[in-house]
């Protein structure tokens, strides 16, 4: 994996509870309920499938700045992300990313502020789920 992430690495992910694989978080900024995020993902790392509810607005913004990776909606084909992909992810629709088997992936998160909002971390993407992935 690559040392030189254009936004840092940032410490391993205290949410890693959350991944299959090790990634990274490095909080770039928080301004009120924005909150901006640099993830770094190694090689084969996924997080569970999850939901940023919302009752109004809400949801998150991925803007991805290194490597190969995935975005999957549930009941969707996953999409292939590749460096200067964004990724516009509504309130209240479960999905997950991560890496590629083969590389490292980095996004920018960005938190879209919203009315009572909650992030619900879901089941693991299974290695057969993952695994079928081309």
């Amino acid at each position: 994996m690559s040392e030189k992430i254009l936004f840092g690495k940032g410490e391993e992910n205290p949410f890693g509870e959350f991944f299959i694989g090790k990634s990274y978080l490095n909080i770039l900024a928080q301004a009120g309920e924005v909150m901006v995020a640099n993830v770094t993902f190694e090689p084969g790392c996924r997080n569970n499938w999850h939901i940023h509810h919302a009752d109004e607005n809400g949801g998150q913004i991925l803007l991805v700045t290194e490597g190969e990776g995935w975005y999957q909606e549930e009941n969707k084909p996953a999409q292939k992300l590749k460096p200067g992909d964004v990724v516009n992810i509504p309130p209240n629709v479960k999905h997950w990313h991560g890496a590629s088997k083969d590389s490292q992936f980095t996004h920018i998160a960005i938190e879209v502020p919203g009315v009572n909002p909650e992030n619900e971390w879901c089941e693991e993407v299974s290695d057969e789920e993952y695994d079928a992935l081309e």
